[in-house]
């Protein structure tokens, strides 16, 4: 059988916080069991989800996307490395996309942001017309 943790040993393992487990197994992201106290209790297996559901967040996926893509695991077994790496593989392009936009805010971050509200004078070549504030707020070279 397999070994279960509390959500403190889970928190201190994977370095989520328990609130934010709580918050996931609400959202259907991970599962629990509860003891007979009504603790959770989590299958070892969990903490696998969390290096997952930690890494999708940090290239950009939403919550909602990341509850997709664990909803391709499969399910009564433990997914094996293949069905992670079947399920990471499709976000090279996203990768990708994410490295080329820091790529162009760390070129531009000396200079301009991008919005044409730093100086009508610096921007004038860049953004004649104040033309980005016309399309919307914010810092629209970026967006």
């Amino acid at each position: 059988m397999e070994s279960v943790l509390t959500i403190g040993e889970v928190s201190k393992r994977s370095g989520v916080a328990s609130s934010a487990l709580r918050f996931y197994d609400e959202k259907g992201l991970i599962a629990s069991d509860r003891a007979g106290s009504g603790h959770r209790r989590y299958h070892r297996s969990v903490l696998r989800r969390l290096a997952f559901i930690v890494f999708a967040q940090r290239i950009g996926l939403s919550l909602d996307e990341i509850g997709e893509e664990l909803g391709k695991l499969p399910d009564g077994r433990t997914p094996s490395p293949d069905d992670w790496q079947e399920l990471s593989s499709t976000w090279l392009d996203r990768i990708d996309q994410r490295a080329a936009e820091l790529q162009r805010l760390r070129d531009g971050l000396t200079n301009c942001i991008g919005c044409g509200c730093l100086s009508f004078t610096a921007c004038w070549i860049a953004n004649p017309e104040d033309r980005k504030g016309k399309v919307g707020p914010g810092p629209r070279s970026w967006v």
